[in-house]
Formats: C-alpha cells, structure tokens, sequence
C-alpha cells in the first residue's frame, strides 16, 4: 500500500481549512476580514475549499480608510460578486465625522490608524465574535508573537502578556462577552509560501502585483504612488518607474519595489533573493517607531 503523503504546501492549506471550520465550529458571528490584498484572497480561495458546495459561514468584511489603490477595490468587488457572497464595508470616512475624530496631518497623512474605531465599531454593529485575517508571522515583529486564535478584550485590545497556549492544534475559542478572537488561518505561511500557492492554485491577482509603470515619488528610497492623499513640495523628485507592490495597503504608507516582474515565477525569484521582508522594505507605518505594530494592535488594530 503506498504511503499518502503531503507536500509543504498541502500541510499549510489542510492546517488553514482546519482553522476556518474550527472558527465556523465555535463561533456563532464570525466574518472575514478581505481587502482585495493577495493575503485576503488566499483566505478566499481557501474558505472556497473549505465550504463549498455551501455558502460561507461569515460575510467578506473590509474597513475602507478611503485612501486604497483602485485597483484592489475593484478586485475586491468582483471577486465577491463572482463568488456571489456577501461583502460589507464599512468606510473610516464615516467614522471620522460621527466620531468627530481628527484627519492626521503630515506628507503622508495615513488612516491606517484610524480603522481601529472602524473595525471595533463594525464588530459591535454585526456582534462579530470572530474576526478572520491574513496576517502571517513572518510579516512583522509582533505578529510573530501572537497566536492563531488571539482574543481580545471587550474594548478590542490585545495583551501579548496573556495568550492562549495552542499545543496539537487545538484552539481555544471560549471568550465572555464583549470579548471577540481575531483568527489568522495563515499565520504560518510565509510570502514564499503564499505566492508558490497562488502559482500552483492559479489564483488571480489585481494587476497592481505585478510589474507596470507608474508614476512615484522618491521618498527616502521608496518609492510613493503619487496621490490626492499625500502632500507634495518644490523639492520633491516626481519620476516614472517600473515597479510593483509586495503588499498592498494605504496609498499613503505602501511603497512600490522597482521590479520587472511580469510573472509569477519572476516575483518568486526575486523574493528568493530578497533579504527584507514585504512589511519591512514597503510599509511606512511601520517605521514611526520600533513598536509602532505592536502598540497599534494593542489598541485593537487587527
């Protein structure tokens, strides 16, 4: 009799379909978090293996801070439209006025912050006790630290001081109430990982993945997609590149990478080169400060 064996990538989808029905086992609201990311459409494409023929157990959640790239907005739309399930935004533009919040000021005037009183306020809207997303552990230095179930408090904060221990994979999903989990399915693959999967699975992508020109702003070496969102000076340099985004996040905090890959085989061998993670060589938030993750998630950022 032959042996049935599972390559890596095998291992990591079976480990994340667990997650998923594991959530949809002990949760009685739970949604996913999709912003049109290649992240959030892994998730998609998984919770589509892990549920179909049914429908999903949870709705297709994104906070808009309203400063996207159009081209994840628009995937976003038509990939639930084609899957035909729900999806539910909710904009931090809204949130700003009803909560009176102030706009942050500076050349690169980020929401990012912001989203928190947005996703906590969706939550107590639906009474989500679950909170799917595709944060991984490789990504930043405090989402190394955090567990795939990762409860929060009834004020949506995170203690990385008190967490669940996970041993054979067995996930603790009792909360009391107020209280809700943030679950991450793919916390243990890694951007290698992810991008061989979508090769193998065939997975589409927005376009803005792959190499095009665009015009940025060379900023400290990065390059900024130029934007109504950031403030421009006399003395900045404005050109036209070649390039592409590791991860796609705000207009105003996500750098492009000068690449020509057109394909996916040529980003695997550039990211197979690369020493700098996609967080570390493209996210401006995250430089505010050698915490500057950590203390947002303490606040309830996801």
């Amino acid at each position: 009799m032959s042996a049935y064996r599972l390559d890596y990538l095998d291992q990591l989808e079976s480990e994340a379909i667990h997650i998923m029905r594991e959530v949809a086992g002990q949760f009685e609201k739970p949604a996913l978090l999709f912003s049109g990311g290649k992240d959030s459409i892994t998730l998609v494409h998984l919770a589509l293996k892990a549920f179909r023929p049914g429908k999903f157990p949870f709705p297709l959640v994104h906070i808009d801070t309203g400063h996207n790239f159009p081209e994840a907005l628009q995937f976003r739309d038509e990939l639930a439209a084609t899957i035909g399930e729900k999806l539910v935004v909710r904009k931090v533009e809204d949130t700003i006025k009803s909560r009176q919040l102030t706009e942050p000021k500076g050349k690169f005037a980020s929401r990012n912050a912001l989203q928190t009183y947005t996703l906590l306020d969706t939550i107590e809207e639906f009474g989500f006790d679950a909170c799917i997303g595709g944060a991984r552990r490789d990504e930043e230095k405090a989402r190394a630290k955090e567990r795939i179930f990762s409860v929060r408090d009834e004020f949506g904060q995170w203690n990385p001081k008190l967490q669940r221990p996970e041993l054979w994979n067995t996930y603790n999903g009792r909360i009391s109430k107020g209280e809700n989990v943030r679950v991450f399915p793919i916390s243990n693959w890694t951007e290698l990982d992810i991008w061989n999967y979508i090769k193998r699975e065939n997975i589409a992508l927005p376009s803005i993945y792959f190499a095009h020109e665009r015009t940025v702003l060379e900023h400290e070496g990065q390059l900024i997609a130029l934007s109504e969102f950031i403030q421009l000076d006399d003395t900045d340099s404005i050109v036209t590149k070649k390039v592409r985004y590791r991860t796609v996040g705000d207009m105003t905090c996500t750098a492009a990478v000068e690449s020509s890959a057109s394909g996916i085989d040529d980003i695997i061998r550039e990211i197979t080169a690369t020493k700098t993670s996609e967080r570390g060589e493209t996210r401006i938030d995250d430089k505010v400060s050698e915490a500057a993750m950590e203390d947002r998630k303490k606040n309830g950022y996801f």
